[in-house]
C-alpha cells in the first residue's frame, strides 16, 4: 500500500539554539506534508555559526546501532537526505545507509556541506573534499553552494562569469553521478545586485536559472533551509524549477522578514513567523530557462 504521507531519513546534526540542521529539517518537512525520521549525527548546545564555546557531542559511534534497528524494522524511505557530516567516518556510515536502503523510486539528496565565502570551513580540509566527492556520486540530486561547488571542482575560479561557465560547472558536477545539480549563492551572475541559483537536469539537458535580490546579510541556516524546501517541494509533486523557485521565494520573504529586526543575524531566520507561507501556491514564477 502507497504510503499517505513520504518518509525522508534526514541524516544531519542537531543543535538546540539557532535555527540549522535539524531543527530547520524537521520544521520544514513536517509542514510541507512529509514525515521527517531524524537520525542525528551529533547533538550540539548551538549551531557554529557565530556561537563561540558551544558543547558538542559526536554521536558517530552510535549510528550505525541506530540504522541496524531501522533496516530489522524494515522501514523505508521516500528520500535519504544528508547536511553537515563531520568527518569521514560519518560520510561512510551514510555511503553505507545509501547501500542497505536504496531503492528505484527513491531521491538521495546530499548537501555537500563544506565551506562558504570562498573557503573551507575550519574543521575541513582537501580529504574532507575527496571524500565528499564519493558520496556526491551516490546522489540523484546534490545542492551545493558556489563554494563547495568549486572545491568539488578543484577549480581556482571562484565565480561564475557567464552562461558558458554555468553550463560548464553544472555539467562537470553531474559527470560525478547526480542527474540533478543545484548551485547555490551564485552573486552578480549575469545582474548586479542579485544571486542566483543555477540548475541542470541531465535527463532533458536543460539547465534553470533563478535570480532574487541580494540583501546584505549573513544568517546561518539557509543552506539547510534551501535544500529541504527543495527536498518537500519534489517529493509533492513540484517540477525542478519550480520547487527552486518555491525555495527561492520562500526565502528571500524569511530573510525579508528578519532583517527589518534588530536582532543578531546568527541566531537565523524568524522561519516562526513564515512557515505557514510555505504551501501557499506560486501564483507567479521567476525562473528562468
Amino acid at each position: 500500500m502507497q504510503k499517505p504521507v513520504p518518509r525522508v531519513a534526514a541524516i544531519h546534526d542537531l543543535s538546540g539554539f539557532g535555527r540549522g540542521s535539524l531543527t530547520t529539517v524537521i520544521q520544514v518537512l513536517a509542514t510541507m506534508g512529509i514525515q521527517p525520521c531524524p537520525l542525528p549525527t551529533a547533538v550540539l548546545s548551538t549551531h557554529t555559526g557565530g556561537f563561540e564555546h558551544y558543547r558538542f557531542v559526536d554521536l558517530t559511534d552510535k549510528i550505525p546501532d541506530f540504522i541496524d534497528h531501522w533496516e530489522e524494522l524494515e522501514i523505508d524511505f521516500d528520500a535519504i537526505y544528508s547536511g553537515f557530516l563531520g568527518s569521514k567516518n560519518q560520510i561512510e556510515i551514510v555511503i553505507d545507509f545509501i547501500k542497505r536502503f536504496k531503492n528505484k523510486k527513491q531521491y538521495v539528496i546530499i548537501d555537500p556541506v563544506l565551506g562558504d565565502n570562498g573557503n573551507l570551513y575550519d574543521i575541513f580540509d582537501t580529504e574532507m573534499v575527496d571524500n565528499m566527492k564519493k558520496l556526491v556520486k551516490k546522489a540523484d540530486i546534490i545542492t551545493p553552494n558556489l563554494t563547495e561547488a568549486q572545491f568539488l571542482l578543484n577549480k581556482k575560479q571562484k565565480s561564475i562569469e557567464n552562461d558558458e561557465d554555468a553550463k560548464m560547472w553544472l555539467k562537470q558536477l553531474s559527470s560525478f553521478g547526480p542527474s540533478i545539480v543545484v548551485i547555490t549563492s551564485v552573486l552578480g551572475y549575469n545582474k548586479k545586485e542579485k544571486t542566483s541559483v543555477l540548475a541542470y537536469h541531465r535527463q532533458d539537458n536543460r539547465f534553470w536559472k533563478v535570480d532574487c535580490d541580494y540583501i546584505p546579510a549573513n544568517f546561518p541556516g539557509t543552506g539547510d533551509l534551501f535544500t529541504s524546501i527543495l527536498v518537500g517541494s519534489i517529493l509533492t509533486g513540484d517540477s525542478l524549477p519550480m520547487a527552486i523557485d518555491r525555495s527561492v521565494q520562500f526565502i528571500s520573504m524569511a530573510v525579508r522578514a528578519t532583517y527589518g529586526y534588530d536582532l543578531p543575524e546568527r541566531e537565523g531566520v524568524l522561519l516562526e513567523r513564515v512557515l505557514a507561507n510555505l504551501n501557499i501556491p506560486i501564483t507567479g514564477n521567476s525562473y528562468e530557462i
